[in-house]
């Protein structure tokens, strides 16, 4: 039924809806069906085969490429569609129809990848190489492939030797983050530029010059222009390196191990204004030299000395001097030393000071060094310590409470002891603590572990504590249960 209209009919609204509820042609029960047959259509449409290839291949860059691939059987429209995905991850140990999948199957699906890609601009390859040794020139052209394909963030895992040129990888401007976790040995230029990287991380790698068979200088520079983060770690160089990075943040260095009996001579130097966190472990032997470290407000530095280098010791006081001396406007330190010897005081003989630090954090030192490092933290508000305290005796606290340090006067505040013998040494220095510090407001001891098994009463030594005069009438001494240290 059809219904005129015209623009100057007068029509009350009660006529309108007379004619609607007298028309046969449309009811409500033909209402309904037209509805329910509606939803219906809605929910057997195919709604993701309409959305566009790019689409498409952005959501299947959130699953590993050879299952990306794998669609392609669902119709011929999704033949090519994951030719498109943004994101490649390769991992050879993930699980294949149930199974772990074989090396001949696993290079072949790479292989199969890498030959029908078609997007010359990818955002991001993981290549994670667990299971099995890999040809080393195969991983290289992978490698290349991606670098050539524009990628911006690559990650590389894999733990069998290859070596690597850096002319595919300095031409790579494209990179955002590069992560390479590689036994491998990569050549640098003399001289390079990456200037859109901003994260840099390379673990076990041995690093060396393309002149290193020439005549010509093998110092290398690098220049980062806007790379904020820099992460070494178990890595190699036999020549001087010095990184241009104005906007460099953070800068991490992990090296602990040296093949000869000599300390390295040649360093990593490092141009940055805006350096605030600093991280190194090692043993004193690789030169790391930071030409502007004033704004470096978070360090931690672990020191590592075999047992066998009792005769570097005074070397080493010396190396640790310089070391920290650099980081001394740090405000936090963690400051860790394994396996240095608790007696061995000529590491501790001359300290930096460290004029803005309120914060630090110790586990393996001597009694005298720690007093030492007190006297030298002028503004210090929190001390952790993690394992105790050796040789502390009688006469170093008798001439340290005659000259108490100066932030036992103005700012020390927390004292946590984490790791806690119940010895006498550490009683002691608990003794030395609440009797000196002025305006000491928590002390928290947490007992070591192996007290839950010793034939030692706790409740015991928490009462001789707590019994100890206090300097500071607003000190709350704490304790953890020792159940769960």
């Amino acid at each position: 039924m059809t219904l005129p209209y015209s623009s100057s009919a007068q029509t009350s609204p009660n006529h309108i809806v007379k004619v609607v509820m007298d028309s046969n042609d449309v009811t409500m029960e033909d209402d309904t069906k037209q509805l329910i047959s509606a939803e219906t259509k809605v929910k057997e449409r195919d709604i993701i085969s309409t959305l566009h290839e790019s689409v498409l291949g952005h959501i299947l860059s959130f699953v590993p490429i050879i299952d990306a691939v794998s669609t392609s059987v669902l119709s011929t429209s999704w033949i090519d569609v994951w030719t498109s995905t943004t994101n490649l991850k390769f991992d050879d140990s993930l699980l294949y129809s149930k199974k772990k999948m074989s090396k001949e199957h696993f290079v072949n699906s790479v292989e199969k990848v890498l030959l029908h890609f078609t997007n010359s601009g990818i955002q991001s390859v993981s290549l994670c190489l667990s299971s099995y040794q890999y040809d080393a020139s195969q991983i290289s052209e992978w490698i290349s492939f991606f670098l050539e394909r524009r990628v911006q963030k690559l990650h590389i895992q894999y733990a069998d030797k290859v070596f690597l040129s850096s002319n595919s990888l300095f031409r790579c401007n494209s990179l955002v983050e590069l992560t390479l976790q590689m036994r491998c040995t990569l050549s640098l230029p003399v001289s390079g530029c990456l200037a859109n990287l901003q994260k840099l991380s390379i673990s076990w790698i041995k690093l060396v010059s393309e002149s290193e068979s020439s005549t010509n200088s093998k110092d290398i520079t690098l220049s980062f222009p806007i790379l904020k983060v820099f992460e070494v770690r178990g890595c190699e160089w036999s020549q001087n390196i010095t990184l241009q990075v104005p906007l460099l943040e953070r800068f991490s260095i992990a090296i602990w191990k040296h093949h000869s009996n000599e300390s390295s001579k040649y360093y990593i130097k490092v141009n940055s204004r805006r350096l605030t966190d600093f991280d190194y472990e090692g043993n004193l032997e690789q030169n790391i030299v930071l030409c502007d470290s004033s704004s470096i407000r978070n360090a931690s530095v672990v020191i590592v000395v075999d047992e066998d280098k009792k005769d570097r010791i005074e070397k080493l006081g010396f190396q640790a001097y310089n070391h920290l001396k650099q980081i001394n406007e740090a405000e936090s330190l963690k400051l860790l030393f394994y396996k240095v010897l608790r007696h061995g005081k000529d590491i501790f003989t001359n300290l930096p000071v460290f004029g803005r630090l309120t914060y630090l954090q110790l586990n393996e030192v001597n009694g005298e060094a720690l007093l030492q490092l007190l006297h030298n933290c002028p503004i210090l508000n929190t001390l952790v310590l993690l394992n105790g305290v050796a040789d502390l005796n009688k006469d170093v606290l008798t001439s340290a409470s005659a000259t108490l340090p100066r932030c036992f006067l103005s700012s020390f505040k927390v004292f946590e002891f984490k790791g806690f013998n119940a010895n006498e040494h550490d009683l002691s220095l608990v003794k030395f603590m609440l009797e000196n510090a002025s305006i000491l407001e928590k002390m928290r001891i947490s007992p070591a572990f192996w007290l839950r098994y010793a034939d030692i009463d706790f409740e015991k030594v928490k009462e001789q504590i707590l019994s100890l005069p206090k300097r500071s009438s607003f000190c709350m001494v704490e304790f953890s249960d020792i159940s769960s240290s």
